[in-house]
Formats: C-alpha cells, sequence, structure tokens
C-alpha cells in the first residue's frame, strides 16, 4: 500500500457548474485537490471549464441523465436550476450513489421581514431540503442572503451608459454576500468533515442600504453615480417583459419590509472559513472592470 494520494479522494459532483456559485466553487475544490465533475446541459460549457474538470452531460429535468455523473462520486454540490416536478426523482437519485449532498438554498426560515414575504423560491428549497432530509444522505444546508453579484445584472447597465441608476426603497438594508465567499464554504463543506446536518445562512459582513451600495460602487470606479427614487410602479414597468413579475413582486416586498431595519448579519463565513467575509466594498472594487466594461 502506498501513500494516501488524491486518487483516494471520491470525486465531488457539481450542478450549475457553469452559475455564479458551481464555477467558482470548482475553482476551490480543485484548488483544494478535490477531484471535480461538472454537470452541464450543453457540451459547449465544458470549453469554459478547468482542463482538470470531467465534464458529464446531463440535466436535473431527466434524472436519469445523472446516473454517469454519479456512479462513484462521493459527493454533490446540488444548485437546483430546473422546474421543481423532477426534485423528488433527482434526490433519490442523489440518495442512491454519493454519501453528501451540500445543498445552496435560501434563508426562507430566518426571523428577518426581508426573508419572510411570500417568495415560490423559497417554497421550491423548502421542498427540496424536506426531500433531501427524507432519505438519510449526510447534508450541508447553505443559504446565501443578498448575492453582491447581483448589482451586475441591477445596476451595471446604467452604470456602463453613464445613466442614472433609477431603484426603489433606497433605504432598505441587506448585507450583500461576496459569490466567492458563498463557493468557498460550498467547497469546505464538501470536502471537509464536521459539516453533516449543518444549516448555514451566508451574509457579508455589514448591512448597507441600497443607496449606500451604489455609492460604494462609485467609490470603487471614482466617480459619482447618480441614484434616483422610483416607486414601486415604475419599477415594475422599468422591468416588465424581463423578469417575471412573480419575481419583481418578490424583490419589491422584500426591500419594502427591509426598509429601516437593519439587516440580518451571521458569522457563517468566518466561523467556516476562518477569514472575515468580503465586504461589499471589496466585492465592487474587485469587480470594477465587470461593471463598467461588462463580463
Amino acid at each position: 500500500m502506498g501513500a494516501v494520494n488524491q486518487t483516494d479522494i471520491p470525486p465531488v459532483l457539481v450542478t450549475g457548474a457553469t452559475g455564479r456559485v458551481g464555477r467558482l466553487a470548482i475553482d476551490q475544490l480543485l484548488d483544494a485537490g478535490v477531484p471535480v465533475r461538472a454537470l452541464t446541459r450543453r457540451s459547449e460549457a465544458a470549453a469554459t471549464l478547468p482542463a482538470k474538470v470531467e465534464v458529464f452531460a446531463g440535466d436535473l429535468t431527466v434524472p436519469e441523465s445523472l446516473d454517469p455523473a454519479l456512479s462513484g462520486a462521493g459527493a454533490v454540490f446540488l444548485v437546483w436550476t430546473a422546474p421543481p416536478r423532477t426534485a423528488e426523482a433527482v434526490v433519490e437519485r442523489l440518495a442512491a450513489h454519493v454519501r453528501r449532498v451540500v445543498f445552496l438554498s435560501s434563508p426562507h426560515q430566518t426571523p428577518h421581514p426581508f426573508f419572510q414575504q411570500p417568495n415560490p423560491m423559497a417554497v421550491l428549497h423548502a421542498d427540496i431540503e424536506r426531500l433531501i432530509a427524507a432519505t438519510g444522505l449526510e447534508s450541508t444546508i447553505i443559504r446565501p442572503g443578498m448575492f453582491a453579484s447581483n448589482t451586475l445584472a441591477w445596476w451595471a447597465p446604467a452604470i456602463r451608459a453613464g445613466e442614472v441608476v433609477r431603484w426603489p426603497h433606497s433605504a432598505a438594508e441587506t448585507a450583500p454576500v461576496d459569490d466567492r465567499d458563498i463557493a468557498a464554504v460550498a467547497a469546505r463543506t464538501l470536502y471537509q468533515d464536521g459539516y453533516v446536518g449543518g444549516d448555514y445562512v451566508l451574509t457579508g459582513p455589514e448591512s448597507l442600504t441600497q443607496a449606500a451600495q451604489v455609492d460604494l460602487i462609485g467609490d470603487a470606479l471614482g466617480r459619482r453615480i447618480a441614484f434616483e427614487e422610483i416607486t414601486p410602479d415604475e419599477f415594475r414597468s422599468l422591468w416588465e417583459g424581463t423578469v417575471p413579475s412573480s419575481a419583481v413582486d418578490m424583490l419589491l416586498a422584500a426591500w419594502n419590509a427591509a426598509v429601516g431595519q437593519p439587516s440580518y448579519i451571521t458569522t457563517a463565513v468566518a466561523d467556516i472559513l476562518g477569514t472575515e467575509p468580503r465586504t461589499f466594498r471589496q466585492w465592487a472594487v474587485d469587480h470594477a472592470i465587470a461593471l463598467t466594461e461588462g463580463s
């Protein structure tokens, strides 16, 4: 028997491998010497992944398509990117093949008004959590709050165009968490022992109003960004046709509930990684090019 080497670590399968968190989690796992498999619906996506990654074609809507990727895997990072109807069959397949699952969920149980608004995504997440719990899989649930990277979709187009950022509920407070911190927590809980049964709400380190977040982006870019408060109805018409109205209603309800309320903040990122979570200012500095020129 030789020394224990990397080939003794069963591979981790990452679903949502080209998404915001999955893609970064892959890098974190590879850095830790963990073999990685990626599940992707499109073969051309393989070109964007590191050469060391073993790519499997598969689709959460076709549960049996996951079998080759699951065979011989030790753990799965589950990022649900499909309609709900195949969730039960997918979780059954995970339980049949692997020992451990880390699920990217949301803070729907968190006793803070921002997270207590009606939310179809939260219903789906809660259902998947129940399915996972019923299988006896070793599981860890991670629940990022507001993603710092949402601002790329929300405010970057106006910033690039040199226009005013027009937004509702500027006084709503959130604690944006850096995608890199979410991915690092996911990776750590996938390959290190001690997190089975863990349930972690992940937030950034500080509560900031939306207007303050825009100001911090301006600081990072070295220019003032004009901000104009708009009404919820103006916001609805602004996003009509680009974002489902249910998603817009969900955001408006959450922001409305968060006005005048300091955001919910946890120490989970620091507890797990041993380093403080990145600040929103740090996120903005590191994403200055994406904010001004696009990805």
